[in-house]
């Protein structure tokens, strides 16, 4: 399935039905009074999260939606029938805002969510409303209210507790494919996620947690460059951060240089993901290159207090101790009580 994570749709609540203006007409009855109904209400925009779905690429190619327009009122004191509601179903985690001023208008994170986006406009009221004992045949009903209309960007922001950071190439699809059921691309060249990936991860007493995996992530993301500007908000939402680290292109590539260089592209682009806790994960220890590169990074990232953990994707190496300190992050449970 494609993955579509912004659309731009135009929505209308639907307009409301107009009043009626009817008298009665029976035999016998020479003066029969005022008998129209009233207008039916027009239909609300509802926004509805979706639990089985994960992008908007249904939204992609229906950018003009309407609810329905409440019927016209008839005579004999029958009111017209509601418009229709539109029920839009969007993934948890889906930010709607207005696309000309940007304002937020609804932030849906939780499942079954529902908002009114939009109300229907008031259905007219009919001539038998108006009747007094001063004005026994009113020869006028009230038009119905207009409904109300938008356009609206709508923005996906992946609900994952762990976010994989790291430049391309460094093993990030290796590592999700490892520690839970995701399947993505797995190729020896840049750029082979072109979409954020979700893996579950289960874990011990019956817990488990999500990890979302994004494109690399080059210098000058959070201006444009690459693939990551894209996806640097699917992480926005995760609680903990894992910042993947190759060692084996040592001297062509600096894992330090790559490691600080990230971390001020994620502050480039909010400030608020610099503060998330980063957990340090040296990948493909399998290699001899790396198991040899290791000791000389190691005392940079104990200076500043980061643990580093080793492991290998391919090998499962390390893997335990790692999930192990995810979870500590996550739930903060006394290592006795696993």
């Amino acid at each position: 399935m494609q993955f579509i994570d912004e659309v731009k749709i135009h929505v209308e609540s639907g307009h409301g039905g107009a009043g009626c203006v009817s008298f009665r007409r029976e035999k016998f009855i020479p003066y029969g009074g005022p008998n129209g109904g009233d207008g039916g209400k027009g239909g609300d925009v509802v926004i509805e999260v979706d639990p089985n779905l994960s992008t908007l690429l249904d939204l992609r190619y229906r950018p003009h939606l309407k609810a329905g327009k409440g019927k016209n009122g008839m005579g004999s004191d029958r009111h017209g029938a509601n418009g229709d509601d539109l029920e839009i179903r969007v993934p948890a985690g889906t930010l709607i805002r207005d696309a000309e001023s940007g304002e937020v208008l609804a932030d849906l994170t939780e499942q079954g969510q529902t908002m009114v986006l939009l109300k229907g406009g008031r259905g007219g009221q009919g001539n038998a409303r108006f009747a007094t004992s001063t004005n026994r045949a009113p020869k006028f009903a009230q038009p119905g209210e207009p409904g109300e209309e938008r356009w609206l960007r709508l923005e996906l922001k992946l609900m994952a507790d762990v976010g994989l950071l790291g430049f391309p190439n460094v093993g990030k699809s290796s590592f999700i494919t490892r520690i839970s059921a995701a399947r993505p691309k797995i190729a020896d060249y840049p750029f082979t996620t072109l979409k954020p990936n979700l893996g579950v991860v289960p874990y011990k007493n019956y817990r488990s947690f999500v990890v979302a995996d994004i494109p690399g992530i080059i210098e000058g993301a959070a201006e444009g460059a690459g693939l990551g500007h894209r996806f640097l908000k699917h992480v926005e939402r995760t609680n903990v951060l894992l910042h993947i680290l190759d060692l084996s292109w040592i001297p062509d590539r600096d894992p330090i240089r790559e490691f600080e260089t990230l971390n001020r592209e994620l502050a480039l682009f909010s400030p608020e993901l610099v503060e998330k806790r980063q957990i340090v994960v040296v990948n493909k220890l399998d290699l001899p290159t790396v198991r040899e590169n290791l000791p000389k990074v190691l005392p940079w990232f104990e200076e500043r207090g980061l643990a580093v953990f080793p492991i290998s994707a391919a090998t499962g190496e390390g893997i335990a101790p790692l999930l192990d300190e995810i979870a500590r992050n996550l739930w903060g449970i006394a290592e006795e009580e696993w």
